[in-house]
């Protein structure tokens, strides 16, 4: 009876340590923690996954939080490429969290890598094949997953050859910094970049630009459209030419956009002339105040 009973111990006492140790493996393995970078095909583009794929959280509209700008050899910013040439790229984040990552990858119409990456100080370099083409991926380091890192910067080198619009998939990761998987949220956003010899005139498009006055709100609309990526203010003067209201409204995107300016409370009625500015255009269009 006790030689029967020796075996038996034996064994259970053999399930039970392979018990725990598949259990500890699948514990380990339900929280993989990609804070050095993802490996890539993350980005959310065309035959890929995104951050979900590691993380519990729910995908997110990015058109606001991805906050990406191409500029050019002399520091403008670009919604139009020129094949061959070199652009400083910068991603960041409206919300700039604790703890956060990132993967990006440009694609043509075709769904082919567009250009090459180039790895910046606080960026790296990945690659995944996708549908049977090599593509690139630009992610966060170890080093700039945090708030410290207020803005992530590669180079892109475009296509040589015209190749149609160019769109950037971005998928952020704005975590909720507990060390696990559940709980983040994901953002995605695509960004088309077009071809310069696109049938796109921009000094054309930009001439749509009015004010506009609501006296029950004293406030003034001003509607605008561009194709830059570049700082917007505006002025607005009396006829002596003194100015009553300058103010910077942030930032430009490309297409028509409308901003509601809330207007000093003692201006007097009459007529003002309000100059606007993208960048370096200016814009100028007479207004009457009537309250």
């Amino acid at each position: 009876m006790k030689k029967a009973v020796l075996p038996l111990v034996l064994i259970l006492l053999a399930f039970s340590v392979l018990s725990f140790k598949n259990t500890d493996l699948r514990g380990f393995q339900a929280a993989p923690l990609n804070s050095p970078g993802p490996s890539g095909g993350y980005s959310g583009a065309p035959g890929e996954q995104n951050c979900t794929s590691c993380h519990d959280g729910a995908t997110q509209d990015g058109s606001i939080e991805n906050q990406l700008l191409v500029n050019n050899d002399i520091g403008f910013g670009i919604t139009q490429y020129t094949p061959g040439a070199t652009y400083a790229v910068n991603l960041s984040m409206a919300s700039n969290p604790a703890k956060k990552g990132f993967q990006v990858t440009a694609l043509n119409p075709a769904n082919e890598m567009a250009g090459n990456f180039i790895a910046g100080g606080n960026t790296q370099i990945k690659t995944a094949t996708i549908s049977g083409g090599q593509r690139k991926y630009v992610t966060h380091k170890s080093s700039s997953n945090t708030s410290a890192t207020q803005v992530w910067n590669w180079t892109w080198e475009a296509p040589v050859t015209e190749q149609g619009p160019i769109t950037f998939y971005i998928a952020t990761n704005k975590t909720n910094n507990n060390s696990n998987t559940n709980g983040d949220l994901i953002y995605l956003s695509q960004h088309v970049f077009f071809n310069d010899d696109a049938n796109l005139n921009e000094s054309t498009f930009e001439q749509n630009f009015s004010v506009g006055y609501a006296p029950d709100k004293k406030e003034m609309l001003v509607t605008y459209s561009t194709l830059s990526i570049a700082p917007i203010s505006i002025n607005v003067v009396d006829l002596n030419g003194k100015s009553v209201l300058t103010k910077k409204l942030g930032s430009s995107l490309a297409g028509t956009h409308q901003h509601w300016v809330k207007l000093p409370s003692q201006i007097s009625n009459g007529m003002y002339v309000v100059h606007f500015f993208i960048g370096n255009k200016a814009f100028s269009a007479p207004i009457s105040i009537q309250n």
